[in-house]
């Protein structure tokens, strides 16, 4: 059975998403690849910026065996040199797969 979390990616500025440098911008590129690539593994339900008006931030939901697979998530994440990261356990409310 998975644990399911919600994580959330908080930039290192509020205007970040608007005015990234080269670097940063090439990291969040890697972090996406990195993010695309834990989804095909089959870890990852969804993730993406979110365009709130004030702030533009990163969410995923994450589907796993446990809070350790999180922190290793995050370790290994390009865009966590440069930015934070925050997560908590979800309630998730997902499709049921059993045939």
């Amino acid at each position: 059975m998975k644990n399911y979390f919600f994580l959330k990616l908080n930039p290192n500025r509020a205007t970040f998403a608007q005015d990234m440098t080269e670097e940063e911008r090439g990291i969040m590129k890697q972090h996406v690849i990195y993010w695309r690539g834990l989804m095909n593994k089959g870890h990852v339900v969804t993730f993406g910026p979110v365009l709130d008006p004030n702030e533009t931030y990163g969410i995923a939901i994450v589907g796993v065996d446990g809070q350790e697979d999180v922190i290793e998530f995050i370790k290994h994440d390009p865009a966590a040199t440069i930015n934070t990261y925050e997560f908590h356990p979800m309630m998730a409310i997902v499709p049921d797969t059993a045939s």
